[in-house]
């Protein structure tokens, strides 16, 4: 019979265990195939799927979509929004269409948000194109759209991903383009602004590599993934948001009170946490239970964050570049595959279409 010290360090010990590696770890089950590149997820809360598709490798027919059951899409929340095409720019109001939609979020209040940066092929912003889109889930009618002004969605810059205060009038981004930013908007004025601009914690690291099992990532030119601030998460209190630099080690946080208008830069960046080390990171999650999801590319993996450090909750090789989350009603997380490694920027000759997946799993 083991003693109580010895039976004490064996229960830490197997709950120190890598969760993958448990018989019971998280299965991955495919929800959905796409023939386009797919990046953002939402689940509504009465389980309604949408998915959205960026403008980055080619003119994708549909910018959001709603996953019906039988697997096909419907053009959300119409036709008119998803008709944007590039070849007919000089013809088009940017600011009333989808021109390159990068994620979709619910904000618990009965909505949906479309984050439009604006910048097909993640290149050059278009005038007036960078916005965020409220759809209202009930009629499947857009009630509002605020722009994002120049001075904000700056030229070289790229609005990533949303997360909502808990009372859904403050929402807060990440702009993962050549300086990296925490853009925060009041959803109801529409005014916004850039909070921890160029700070180090928002800026991608120099020193991290992005590589796929231990391969760099690099297009024909030498060039590899270079995005700041990109995965973002809130407390489900709405106190401290967390985020981290695509090509980062590092997660960071700060409490939301500091990202304030009228705070400053410099009390800003006193209030910035690092919380743990880390890897490569698309997409971050805090779950209704409190458990923050992290996304891992280089690995097939999807990770969790336990107390200052990641495990891995599941790792399998159909996460071909695993993006963005999101949680269905019964607490079923959802996450893209957007094969980012597998498109025409680091495989030349490969399709423009690329094909990408939806999966989901229950922790």
């Amino acid at each position: 019979m083991l003693s109580k010290s010895a039976t004490l360090a064996l229960v830490a010990l197997l709950a120190a265990a890598p969760l993958a590696n448990a018989a019971d770890a998280p299965k991955l089950t495919e929800v959905a195939r796409f023939d386009h590149q797919a990046t953002g997820v939402a689940i509504t809360a009465d389980g309604r799927r949408f998915v959205n598709f960026p403008r980055w490798t080619e003119d994708s027919p549909v910018s959001v979509a709603e996953v019906l059951r039988d697997g096909t899409l419907r053009p959300y929340p119409d036709a008119k929004w998803n008709s944007w095409r590039n070849l007919k720019a000089n013809e088009m109001a940017p600011g009333d269409y989808f021109v390159c939609v990068q994620s979709i979020v619910p904000d618990g209040h009965g909505n949906l948000w479309v984050v439009d940066p604006g910048a097909p092929g993640n290149e050059r912003i278009l005038p007036q194109a960078p916005k965020l889109v409220r759809i209202d889930l009930k009629t499947n009618a857009v009630t509002k759209v605020i722009p994002v002004p120049a001075d904000v969605a700056l030229q070289g810059s790229y609005l990533n991903d949303i997360r909502f205060s808990p009372d859904g009038h403050t929402g807060y981004l990440t702009d993962s383009g050549t300086k990296g930013a925490i853009v925060v908007v009041d959803l109801e004025s529409g005014k916004s602004w850039r909070a921890l601009d160029g700070h180090a914690s928002t800026q991608l690291d120099k020193t991290v590599t992005v590589a796929i099992e231990g391969k760099p990532l690099r297009r024909p030119d030498n060039r590899q993934p270079a995005f700041g601030v990109d995965g973002i998460a809130i407390s489900n209190d709405g106190a401290t948001l967390y985020y981290q630099a695509l090509e980062g080690k590092t997660l960071y946080s700060i409490p939301t009170a500091k990202l304030a208008d009228g705070v400053t830069e410099s009390d800003r960046a006193a209030a910035v946490v690092t919380v743990a080390p880390t890897q490569v990171t698309d997409g971050l999650w805090m779950s209704k239970a409190g458990v923050l999801y992290i996304t891992s590319p280089s690995d097939y993996s999807i990770k969790r964050l336990d107390g200052n450090k990641v495990e891995t909750v599941l790792t399998d090789k159909r996460l071909r570049w695993p993006d963005t989350f999101s949680e269905g009603p019964d607490g079923t997380i959802y996450v893209t595959a957007s094969h980012i490694q597998d498109t025409s920027w680091f495989k030349p000759g490969a399709s423009i279409s690329q094909k990408t997946e939806l999966f989901s799993f229950k922790p």
